[in-house]
């Protein structure tokens, strides 16, 4: 098969919900923004020459319904001639839409795809808006449809991740983030302009525009004794709190994957290749464990050991999650999310495989890691692993 490069891999801010900077701010003009930027980002590029666009979205309804991925395209100026999907496999839908447009490259079947994802967890709640378990299967199967922090609970349990070293975790999240914002080391993240509705004196309100430069979700003020004196949220006598736990936050992001011929025709200088990309099932009810699988499953495929690895994005879905994952596979933390994970960055669902992707390869690029993995568990009880190689 044919090579693919990731010529441009960027992301909006990732912002809270409901009370963050783009709380009032539509999906569709997060992901038209993050498809327009990153065309404009890439040399010599134009709309016209992007043959399909793949997006990840974890719930595609309301507002991020109806195809997001083909409707963005048209809101963001792309002719209609270029196609769009939208691709769901819940946390790893970004990941996943990326390496569908990748493997069109490889296998010869289109030449310059867009892969990206986006979540507004503010306008489309964490299940949607009308979830309808199966109600004899999930007498059998409840772990298919129990709330993420009760698996999170799960692994702790378990596998014995106690509080304190959940809190010390996102304790340290918190830290690498906000000194990574503090030096401006987010060299992925583009300023991106929002919406909000102020209230006027006579009581309607105005449609006013800004730009948001920055994560908003980032606590810099954390401490350890803060994070102690939370409340378990998810079971009585529990251990995963809010402070442990990853953001619900809305965001965009969004990868321009070229064949080779297209990368010498457009005189581009690709960031990297996409080399492998795999997935596992686990358990259910204790789907965070993922990654501890994925990880090895890759590197099989890749033969490669883990000590060939540089650098490291693992999903900070839960700090109980994380930890078990990383302690398995015998990680070095300089090498684990160096600029601080979703705890303080947040994990805004479909878009976060490609949040994590531009991150990743920014990371690669400043220290010069030749490779890079990125994993994350995905609901339902699967785990997803993708390899990427620095070019030169």
């Amino acid at each position: 098969m044919r090579d693919a490069y990731i010529v441009t891999s960027i992301r909006t801010p990732g912002c809270k919900r409901g009370k963050g900077a783009f709380s009032d701010t539509r999906p569709e003009d997060l992901l038209s923004f993050i498809l327009s930027t990153a065309v404009e980002c890439t040399p010599n590029l134009q709309k016209k020459d992007v043959e399909d666009i793949m997006v990840g979205c974890c719930f595609p309804e309301a507002e991020q319904g109806l195809n997001i991925g083909r409707l963005v395209s048209q809101i963001a100026g792309f002719p209609s001639e270029v196609t769009g999907a939208t691709v769901n496999r819940f946390c790893a839908s970004g990941l996943e839409a990326i390496t569908a447009a990748a493997l069109k490259v490889m296998a010869g079947w289109a030449d310059v795809v867009v892969g990206g994802g986006v979540e507004s967890m503010t306008y489309i709640p964490m299940g949607g808006f009308m979830p309808r378990p199966h109600p004899e299967y999930t007498r059998e199967h409840a772990g298919l449809y129990v709330s993420m922090g009760i698996t999170a609970e799960n692994v702790a349990r378990r596998y014995k991740i106690s509080r304190e070293d959940q809190d010390a975790f996102a304790f340290q999240s918190q830290t690498r983030a906000a000194d990574a914002r503090k030096n401006t080391l987010f060299t992925e993240l583009v300023p991106t302009p929002a919406t909000k509705f102020v209230r006027q004196q006579d009581g309607t309100y105005e449609k006013e525009s800004f730009v948001q430069a920055f994560d908003d979700g980032i606590r810099d003020n954390t401490t350890l004794e803060g994070l102690a004196a939370l409340q378990p949220v998810f079971a009585a006598g529990g251990t995963v709190t809010a402070g442990n736990s990853s953001q619900t936050t809305d965001g965009a992001a969004a990868a321009i994957i070229m064949s080779e011929e297209k990368v010498k025709e457009f005189g581009v200088q690709p960031l990297a290749k996409l080399k492998c990309y795999t997935t596992v099932g686990c358990k259910p009810e204790e789907m965070g464990v993922g990654p501890r699988y994925a990880i090895p499953k890759l590197l099989d495929m890749a033969g490669m050991d883990i000590a060939d690895v540089g650098l490291f994005e693992i999903n900070e879905a839960f700090a109980s999650q994380a930890l078990y994952c990383i302690r398995e596979l015998g990680l070095d933390m300089e090498k684990v999310n160096v600029n601080g994970g979703a705890i303080a960055l947040g994990h805004p669902l479909g878009c976060t495989g490609a949040k994590l992707c531009a991150t990743l390869l920014a990371n690669m690029k400043a220290r010069g890691a030749k490779y890079g993995i990125e994993s994350m568990c995905i609901g339902g009880g699967m785990g997803a692993a993708a390899l990427f190689e620095l070019c030169e």
